[in-house]
């Protein structure tokens, strides 16, 4: 008769930790792409599976996905559920838009948030719970800078640090700059006054990111 071998015995020392909870973030993030579907949501995905508190969004005038062809993009208003997105694409062609990657970032968006959202018409006092924001793109990074400028700030003229990381908008170029963006922030969860550390530890990624690549790094300060 086959019987199970005799279970191994406990090995001696401390038992392991049991549901540790990861020391509280120092700091919270924004990732703001142009439709708040790629860019902005890879990174805002590998953030929050860090502990760290990131919201992203997009700061275009509609929701643009790549069409079939260049001239018929896929346009959905912000606020328009991922999830009604896929609806759409699978009623399409399923097979097309999952072949070209965009299925997958609904799917992706529907499992971290309900829908995109635009920076421009989020209120000022949830623009100013984020103490750094991260940018795709140097026109994203503008436009952020110009709204943050153009909004009333607050009694206590609150610092937030607008920084761009200049990205190709596809996913494959999306999860290379995402981790680049988990490295930064790291970097920047060990400093204890952003307005004191921020500006050398941008100096010293900047020149690692630039023996490998063309992208500069780019920062600004903006009071809200």
């Amino acid at each position: 008769m086959f019987s199970l071998p005799p279970r191994p015995s406990t090995p001696p020392g401390p038992r392991p930790p049991q549901n540790t909870v990861p020391p509280p973030s120092r700091w919270t993030y924004a990732t703001v792409c142009s439709s708040n579907i790629n860019r902005s949501m890879e990174s805002h995905n590998l953030l929050t599976q860090l502990h760290l508190p990131t919201t992203s969004y997009g700061t275009g005038s509609q929701v643009r996905l790549p069409g079939k062809t260049a001239m018929l993009p896929k346009i959905f208003k912000f606020g328009t559920p991922y999830e009604e997105m896929y609806d759409n694409l699978v009623a399409e062609d399923f097979g097309y838009f999952t072949q070209n990657g965009i299925i997958p970032l609904c799917i992706r968006g529907a499992s971290i948030k309900a829908s995109p959202t635009r920076w421009q018409d989020t209120d000022v006092e949830v623009i100013r719970s984020h103490d750094v924001v991260i940018c795709f793109e140097e026109r994203i990074f503008d436009a952020v800078v110009e709204d943050l400028q153009l909004r009333e700030p607050g009694d206590d003229f609150k610092p937030v640090f607008v920084i761009c990381l200049d990205t190709k908008d596809n996913p494959t170029e999306s999860k290379k700059m995402g981790r680049k963006c988990c490295e930064l922030c790291w970097r920047l969860e060990k400093i204890e006054d952003l307005s004191e550390g921020l500006g050398d530890v941008i100096e010293e990624f900047g020149e690692e990111m630039g023996k490998v690549t063309d992208v500069k790094v780019l920062y600004q300060v903006c009071y809200l």
